[in-house]
């Protein structure tokens, strides 16, 4: 369940607070293996499922950058903005993966409002961004994505 404003100015008052939690998105190997072709990282530990079976993981693993790019469509479950005419990705503070993300799990985002500006024509936000594994001890992705929200 997510947060929905009405304008950029709402989101002033959530600062600090919890926006919400995605629903759980599949990783699959097809996903995978797309984004492995999109970026040109073969390495075998996320798309050669026969040896990534006797590799560290005990099967493949999703790549970081690609647990990352997620943000994309748990964060579009997580905040509405009705009133927009754009919203862009402005960069990251810091991203982290503490653990593996293995082909087949259940990943969701879980973000917290951590700061709110204004900038010409809109907001700048930043966010506390958790991305967990269904059954998982630790987080996958620990990241401060940082959005521009225009007016």
């Amino acid at each position: 369940m997510g947060t929905t404003v009405d304008t950029v100015d709402d989101l002033v008052a959530f600062v600090g607070q919890h926006l919400g939690t995605s629903d759980w998105l599949v990783v699959t190997q097809d996903r995978v293996n797309t984004f492995a072709d999109a970026t040109d990282d073969q390495q075998w530990i996320h798309v050669d499922p026969e040896r990534a079976a006797s590799g560290p993981f005990g099967g493949p693993i999703a790549h970081g950058y690609m647990t990352l790019s997620l943000l994309v469509p748990l964060w579009a479950q997580v905040l509405t903005v009705s009133h927009r005419s754009m919203a862009i990705n402005y960069g990251l503070n810091r991203v982290r993966f503490p653990a593996p993300v293995p082909v087949g799990s259940r990943v969701r985002l879980s973000a917290t409002l951590a700061s709110c500006e204004r900038v010409p024509g809109g907001v700048q936000i930043v966010v506390d961004a958790v991305v967990e594994r269904e059954g998982g001890d630790r987080p996958v992705c620990v990241a401060e994505p940082i959005y521009r929200i225009y007016e």
